[in-house]
């Protein structure tokens, strides 16, 4: 079997429907992030070489089409239409380690319905899954503020696949290396590693096992001081690398207890014996929020080992994204499901200074100082050009976190910036929305009553917080039940007044009400407009009449 056969079984069923009904036209399918999981203030974008490359070699074989026969328990003849199949499609993308915000696509894939479909499954677990440890990663980099981090996170992450593409990311992170050796060969990473509290105990003396490691391993070595007491294997360790002459470029590992603290001891013992080149290495359940308070308080920590935590991406282990139809045969299409509304379209994303990015449809000129995320990286079922390079990511990856807003690259409480959406995107939807709501009314008397006798009720959700620049934003959301409108406001105290909190919350809240009030009234005018009457002139009052 091939790789065609790791889909959900509701792919299979929806394109053997497809083919039968000849529903074989274009289609535009939109990957993206509904929201961003607590904690963090920006994603970075990940797994697309490897979608790349299963979408390069999907095909439908005879073995993948015995599987869909076996699963359905369906006659083989019934998915022989399904033989052949192969993705011949484009696929328009954000370039791996490029940040993204919520809501803004990573991908988008126009290919015939059928191969459009039958890839979402594997598509989204790749992308997911990456662009999550990705980001997980990226924020362990920020915390160390500099000093290196490395990746240990093989033996506990989901599978060996895991624990590889958790070193590929942690490269394109900024790690400096990986206990990984199949990854460290295939991808050109630094090899990192020392040595267990097996091997310690395998002797009968720390100083037997340090001084047996040091003869095997001529060159600069790290030895465990933590196997039984840290301070004495400080000691023992400092002993040996003095005898040896091997302080240069050697280091000591503390795995356990309080390293904080006891890097400071560690510190402090080695400089007494006269070893100040010789490094600390700290690991043992370390993530972002443990590697910032070490260096919050000072611990004189040289490099950091991460690895469960961040390999699996511990407090953030999903994303909540989505692979949804936006365009099928040239026509618009979204959801309208309650807290899961789509918008129409192909779409492209302008990345403005301070990451405030427009999500815009595909084809809009960009603002003036807006540059497009999404790039085409295959047509007719091939790359464009060739895979991009570790160091080409890691370089994308570092230009965009030194360009993100302070209060998103915090570590604790980070505040994520908000893509808006331009006019013409905004128009569709509605546009779109009207159409979906005036062809189900006209299929359902209960909705043909409502109209005659219509009440609703709006939901407005408004969220306030301060930037670290002293600027108050607030951000108004309203839910109408099948779709969304937000709006933004800013407030700023002048630094010749004084500064009363509340009065920057009223000023930004209020603009924030004028912003989505002039959306409102937008919406209304186009609605007027397609029901074929004139726009209210400007003089016209927009209030119901007393």
């Amino acid at each position: 079997m091939s790789d065609a056969t790791t889909t959900d079984l509701y792919e299979v069923t929806m394109a053997m429907s497809y083919l039968r009904e000849g529903m074989t036209a274009p289609a535009t399918f939109s990957l993206f992030v509904r929201e961003l999981p607590p904690g963090r203030g920006f994603l970075v974008a990940a797994g697309l070489e490897s979608a790349l490359d299963l979408l390069s070699g999907f095909r439908v074989g005879p073995e993948d089409v015995d599987a869909f026969a076996a699963a359905l328990h369906r006659p083989r003849r019934d998915l022989e239409p399904l033989l052949g199949l192969e993705f011949t499609g484009r696929v328009r993308a954000v370039p791996e380690g490029r940040t993204v915000l919520a809501g803004e696509p990573l991908l988008e894939v126009t290919a015939p319905l059928p191969q459009a479909q039958l890839v979402e499954s594997y598509v989204l677990n790749l992308l997911s899954h990456q662009t999550a440890v990705a980001s997980k990663a990226v924020r362990c980099v920020l915390a160390a503020a500099g000093r290196p981090v490395v990746d240990f996170s093989l033996r506990r992450t989901h599978g060996p696949q895991a624990g590889f593409q958790a070193a590929r990311l942690g490269a394109l992170a900024g790690f400096a290396g990986t206990s990984n050796v199949a990854a460290a060969t295939a991808l050109g990473i630094p090899a990192v590693g020392t040595m267990a509290h097996s091997y310690v105990e395998a002797f009968p003396s720390e100083e037997d096992a340090f001084r047996a490691f040091a003869r095997t391993h001529p060159g600069p070595v790290t030895l465990l001081v933590d196997t039984y007491d840290t301070e004495e294997g400080v000691r023992v360790a400092a002993r040996v690398l003095r005898d040896l002459d091997r302080g240069p470029g050697c280091a000591v590992r503390l795995d356990s207890g309080d390293l904080g603290d006891l890097a400071v001891r560690t510190r402090a013992l080695l400089d007494e014996a006269g070893l100040p080149d010789v490094r600390i290495v700290a690991s043992g359940g370390l993530d972002e929020y443990a590697v910032d308070g070490l260096v919050r308080s000072g611990a004189p920590i040289d490099t950091y080992a991460v690895g469960t935590r961040v390999g699996v991406s511990a407090d953030a282990p999903y994303l909540d994204s989505a692979y949804k139809m936006v365009e099928y045969d040239g026509r618009p299409v979204m959801k309208l499901s309650s807290a899961k509304v789509t918008a129409p379209g192909p779409k492209q994303v302008f990345r403005r200074p301070g990451h405030a990015d427009v999500i815009a449809l595909a084809g809009e000129r960009p603002p003036p100082d807006g540059v497009p995320l999404l790039e085409t990286v295959m047509e007719h079922g091939r790359r464009t050009g060739g895979p991009a390079t570790l160091a080409e990511s890691r370089a994308r990856c570092a230009a965009d976190l030194e360009a993100l807003p302070a209060a998103a690259r915090r570590i604790r409480e980070p505040v994520a910036p908000r893509a808006t959406t331009s006019e013409r995107l905004d128009a569709l939807t509605a546009r779109v929305r009207r159409d979906i709501e005036r062809r189900t009314a006209a299929h359902r008397p209960d909705m043909r009553r409502r109209a005659m006798a219509h009440t609703a009720e709006w939901k407005v959700r408004l969220h306030l917080f301060e930037e670290d620049d002293g600027t108050t934003k607030a951000r108004l959301v309203l839910d109408t039940g099948t779709t969304e409108l937000t709006g933004h406001g800013a407030a700023h105290c002048h630094p010749a007044d004084t500064d009363v909190p509340e009065i920057g919350d009223e000023l930004a809240a209020g603009r924030a009400l004028n912003d989505l009030s002039r959306q409102l009234l937008r919406i209304a005018e186009q609605d007027i407009e397609d029901q074929g009457a004139q726009r209210p002139r400007a003089r016209e009052s927009a209030a119901w009449p007393m």
